[in-house]
């Protein structure tokens, strides 16, 4: 009853605090420059879940194991992806609006390929899912909280100005608390999957990131957009996954099973991945910067 309640609660502030990051002009980006978001939305929306299907079968993953990396798949980006933009050198700008058009854009597509995946992999084993009721709970928890986030910034600036750093703190802390819950309530489950979680998730990202700057450039946009296209279309939100995993398939003893990818994810991703993400990154701009 608790991971019940603190968990959805807790991603409501994460996204709450996401919202705090946005403005009126951020959604206005996506009319002034369509075929940005067109290639970015293709990435999200389409190549990842693709390429995470093509991995699990490749990989080997469990029935449990499989639907919880097609749930990860579906998660829009989050607030680290628009830190690791910043941090890159790529488009703030850009990432802060992909992140919120793609956060919003997931309350349909990610119950509808959920639906799918939970039937094809689960078969007789699948818990009942109602796609309309798990879309309107991801669009109460996601979508409603960036819009008053979003509100809070345009009414209150002052307001939000001191407290945004302090909400951002919050969520971090919230975010290493919901990986440890996930890995620790699933600790003999990650033990079992883990030579196979691992690898299968920190080749999902490095492929991501890669289809994610090769169709930037072949849509000709330029370095700053390339970069962060490529990290938000590699780097998801994993509080995001948790939550929905445990939103299908409850567990008494603690998190669901369909949550342990994105826990591990969560934690790959910071040990793991993100010094291959500003290595690859910092690579290609050398070679591309001017003597």
């Amino acid at each position: 009853m608790i991971i019940d309640i603190i968990l959805p609660l807790s991603l409501v502030f994460i996204m709450f605090s996401l919202g705090l990051n946005l403005t009126v002009n951020d959604f206005k980006n996506v009319a002034l420059q369509p075929k940005i978001f067109t290639v970015g939305l293709i990435n999200q929306m389409v190549l990842l879940p693709l390429v995470a299907f093509g991995l699990i079968l490749l990989f080997g993953f469990s029935k449990e194991m499989a639907v919880g990396m097609m749930i990860l798949a579906c998660c829009p980006g989050g607030v680290t992806s628009n830190l690791i933009t910043k941090m890159a050198k790529g488009d703030t700008a850009l990432s802060i609006s992909y992140t919120a058009v793609v956060s919003i854009a997931t309350v349909v597509t990610l119950p509808l390929i959920i639906g799918f995946s939970v039937k094809y992999f689960m078969g007789a084993e699948a818990p009942s899912i109602n796609v309309l009721t798990l879309g309107i709970t991801m669009f109460l928890i996601t979508a409603i909280p960036v819009a008053i986030g979003l509100f809070v910034h345009h009414r209150y600036e002052t307001f939000t100005k001191g407290f945004e750093p302090k909400a951002s703190k919050i969520s971090s802390i919230l975010f290493v608390l919901i990986v440890i819950g996930a890995l620790a309530s699933e600790w003999d489950a990650f033990i079992n999957n883990v030579t196979v979680l691992g690898p299968g998730i920190v080749t999902l990202i490095i492929l991501m990131l890669l289809m994610g700057y090769g169709t930037s450039h072949l849509f000709r946009m330029n370095e700053e957009q390339a970069v962060a296209v490529a990290i938000a279309t590699g780097i998801q939100n994993a509080t995001v996954g948790i939550t929905v995993g445990n939103l299908i398939l409850s567990s008494s003893e603690g998190l669901s099973v369909l949550s342990l990818p994105s826990g591990v994810y969560g934690i790959l991703m910071y040990i793991v991945c993100l010094p291959i993400v500003f290595l690859y990154v910092r690579l290609i701009r050398s070679k591309l910067s001017p003597e």
